[in-house]
């Protein structure tokens, strides 16, 4: 295993267990070693977990605390077949004593991996899907392969398809369909583009992070990975044209929106580093790039895995670009998420890596201290997407932007993700802050409660650093709001002890919107 200093002993025992519990910041090569580590030791540590013979183990990621636990990620694999939810971390303390948090409690086994259908009808069902939402240029980006499915339900043998095109509001669509390798039922549908909505249009007068090349400037940070940004020119496909200039001096016209789509990337890199010991999306050091001006009055912004990239739109009539910092940031942490957890982006947890990029993006904004985007807990509430000055979502009362939900119910994976994600933004801002009316930096808020019990913030700072141990130590891909629960309580017993006021804040919180 990699060997790490721990830093020395805090003056209390709060502040001790919580430095304990805290992820120790690692380097690229560190944590390539680590994962190498894990990977030579996978065959023991399945067969300590008591998988079949047919399973194997692939190691995805290690995190390690100042304590010496060790939190190992991995996938699974059954008869060499990827196994799509037997996803798994395995929790190792100092003295051996070893835990594991599960996708799946389902026994991975299968009568046979030889499908009864072949792969084409797979690829039509896909297609099929892909046409039902409306989505157009629609082609299966290969072949289908040959699958586990274990995310719902008993295993089965399946077909897993992506299929690329364009969804009907012009963003790309990388729709993952997987279909019954013996029915042809379709298992699961989801869409892997995760939308989310110098002196720039929205920051103001900034310090950018640019490298000299030649004779003109390049919109590339040397100091946070080599993150460079780009102008699609109204394009739809393509890294675009990187962004220069003669002077060093940026904004006005096309490099405004440039400005706060590099301002926000850098200022999300700071935050993760600096407040969560994280080193890019991946915590290997490397940037992701930005691409800003895409399509034709293009009212969205994304993230995309296949291209590790952020991409913007510039709203209606070109006239708002999207590049707000608490966009920026939401549209990176979908990034973390995806190389953390892996949440679904769809059902409940989808809903939670919506929020999860919506907390974030907020802790960012509060983060940047920038006087012309002050923090707050509203989402997107510059970028004027509704074309009458009201914010995307709230936090405080999800449910003022007639969509959301306030509170947990047993229909909540059905809605779409933006909207089961607010019962978790809930939890983030009661949690914080706490219930009631009150003004915070400006702006007047009023979050109710599901039971009616007052609930006391315990202040955001705590709140990301359990949100953040549990996303990466103890979410999988199928975690939902129940399982949410739990890992933040195992969080907030890792970093502030079991019954501690911040662990009774984090269960009232969750009360407060009824998931017990």
């Amino acid at each position: 295993m990699v060997v790490l200093g721990v830093q020395s002993a805090p003056a209390n025992a709060q502040a001790d267990r919580e430095a304990g519990a805290t992820a120790v910041a690692v380097s690229a090569g560190q944590r390539a070693a680590a994962i190498k580590d894990a990977q030579a030791e996978a065959a023991t540590t399945a067969e300590a977990l008591g998988l079949g013979g047919k399973e194997k183990l692939v190691a995805r990621d290690v995190v390690k605390d100042a304590d010496g636990t060790v939190h190992t990620r991995y996938e699974r694999t059954y008869a060499g077949l990827p196994v799509l939810g037997g996803d798994l971390v395995v929790h190792v303390k100092k003295d051996g004593a070893r835990k594991v948090t599960k996708a799946t409690k389902a026994r991975i086994a299968v009568p046979t991996t030889t499908a009864e259908l072949p792969a084409a009808s797979a690829e039509k069902a896909a297609l099929k899907a892909s046409a039902a939402e409306q989505n157009t240029k629609a082609d299966a980006d290969q072949a289908p392969r040959k699958v586990i499915w274990a995310a719902t339900g008993k295993p089965v043998l399946a077909y897993e398809t992506v299929v690329k095109g364009v969804q009907k509001d012009g963003t790309p669509s990388e729709l993952q369909v997987v279909t019954d390798a013996a029915t042809g039922k379709r298992l699961f549908a989801d869409e892997r583009i995760e939308t989310g909505t110098g002196t720039g249009v929205y920051s103001g007068t900034v310090t950018l992070g640019t490298t000299l090349n030649g004779s003109s400037y390049e919109l590339r940070d040397g100091a946070r990975g080599g993150h460079r940004t780009y102008d699609l020119n109204q394009g739809t496909s393509g890294t675009g044209t990187l962004f220069k200039d003669a002077d060093d001096v940026w904004g006005g016209g096309r490099q405004s929106a440039a400005v706060d789509a590099h301002y926000g990337a850098a200022t999300t890199w700071d935050f993760y580093k600096n407040v969560l010991g994280r080193s890019g999306i991946k915590n290997d050091g490397v940037a992701s790039y930005s691409r800003v001006h895409y399509g034709n009055s293009y009212v969205n912004a994304f993230w995309s895995d296949s291209c590790f990239c952020m991409t913007y739109g510039d709203g209606a009539g070109n006239a708002n670009p999207l590049t707000s910092l608490d966009v920026a940031a939401h549209e990176m942490s979908h990034g973390v998420t995806s190389n953390t957890a892996g949440l679904r982006y769809s059902g409940e947890s989808g809903g939670l890596n919506e929020a999860t990029s919506d907390m974030f993006g907020t802790s960012v904004e509060w983060y940047a201290k920038n006087t012309k985007d002050a923090g707050d807990y509203l989402i997107g509430e510059r970028i004027n997407i509704n074309g009458d000055g009201t914010p995307l979502r709230y936090m405080d009362k999800p449910s003022k932007d007639g969509a959301s939900r306030d509170y947990w119910s047993s229909t909540l994976g059905s809605i779409d993700v933006h909207y089961s994600s607010g019962p978790a933004n809930h939890w983030y801002y009661l949690l914080s802050e706490g219930s009631g009316a009150k003004t915070i930096n400006g702006v007047s808020y009023n979050s109710p409660t599901y039971d009616g019990k007052a609930v006391t913030g315990i202040g955001r700072a705590k709140v990301e650093k359990i949100w953040y141990k549990a996303l990466t130590t103890y979410m999988t891909s199928t975690t939902n709001y129940k399982a949410a629960r739990t890992a933040t309580l195992s969080a907030a017993t890792d970093l502030y002890g079991s019954g501690s006021a911040e662990y009774n804040a984090v269960n009232a919180a969750w009360a407060a919107i009824n998931v017990r």
